[in-house]
């Protein structure tokens, strides 16, 4: 959930910056997600948990720890390099990611009385302020007999809250680009399809921007030389609204959202 449920501030030297001439456009203002929106679609998300080993299957890539609440190394990743899984009790976890010793995301993981349902709590602290969000997944496999509730496949239905923080976003057109703030990371790129480095963003996102017309934008992000997602933003005929559709190219999965203008 990093891809546009999103916000920031500006510092005032990027006023400065050449190339950057003061311009108008549709995407100028603040936007802010419409969290009962959200649309899903792609394949479940697969975990394992059994004999004090949890394992993120569906995770690109895929990594296997101990659930002993101690950080162990992982590889591959752009915002974490350990994992500390802790099981709370037989239907909660609670897991840790850090990048370089700084923790990235706390999560807790839990699952209804019934089995049915997964909602996954997450502390989103790579950015400038903490961020929140909570998801609801539907099960539609059980994980192997004798493995903690949090084991099986998890069809990601809703976001039932999110904080502003998490879910504002601030563009500002340039004479031939755009500027992007989202809770103390930026970029200023130019519709030429050149990247260019997110910056304050751990993970090292790279954007590139194509203007597809008057109301639409596509973005790519790109990080440790794979294309990670292609976002398609279109802009309302009258201004007030933005329809995202994200499409998460590690995963082959999609999610659509409307945003909302501030001001």
């Amino acid at each position: 959930m990093k891809s546009h449920i999103v916000a920031a501030a500006l510092p005032a030297v990027a006023l400065l910056a050449p190339g950057l001439a003061a311009a108008t456009g549709p995407f100028d203002g603040t936007w802010k997600t419409q969290i009962d929106s959200f649309q899903m679609s792609g394949h479940p998300d697969v975990y394992e948990l059994k004999d004090a080993m949890f394992k993120c299957v569906t995770c690109v890539p895929a990594y296997a720890v101990k659930a002993d609440g101690k950080d162990q190394k992982v590889s591959g990743h752009s915002y974490y390099d350990t994992v500390a899984v802790e099981v709370v009790d037989s239907r909660t976890i609670k897991m840790t990611n850090k990048l370089a010793g700084k923790t990235m995301y706390e999560d807790t993981m839990s699952v209804s009385a019934d089995g049915k349902t997964l909602t996954y709590a997450m502390k989103d602290m790579s950015g400038a302020k903490v961020a929140t969000f909570t998801q609801n997944s539907s099960r539609v496999a059980q994980g192997a007999s004798g493995s903690h509730a949090v084991a099986g496949s998890w069809k990601a239905e809703k976001v039932p809250d999110a904080s502003d923080t998490g879910t504002t976003v601030t563009y500002r057109m340039t004479g031939d680009g755009m500027h992007m703030e989202y809770n103390g990371q930026t970029y200023d790129a130019r519709f030429d399809g050149k990247a260019v480095l997110t910056m304050n963003d751990p993970g090292k996102t790279w954007v590139s921007l194509h203007r597809i017309s008057d109301n639409v934008i596509e973005e790519t992000d790109t990080r440790d030389g794979k294309v990670t997602d292609i976002t398609r933003m279109t802009v309302a005929p009258d201004g007030k609204s933005m329809l995202v559709v994200d499409k998460d190219q590690l995963r082959d999965s999609t999610i659509t959202f409307t945003m909302n203008k501030q001001h």
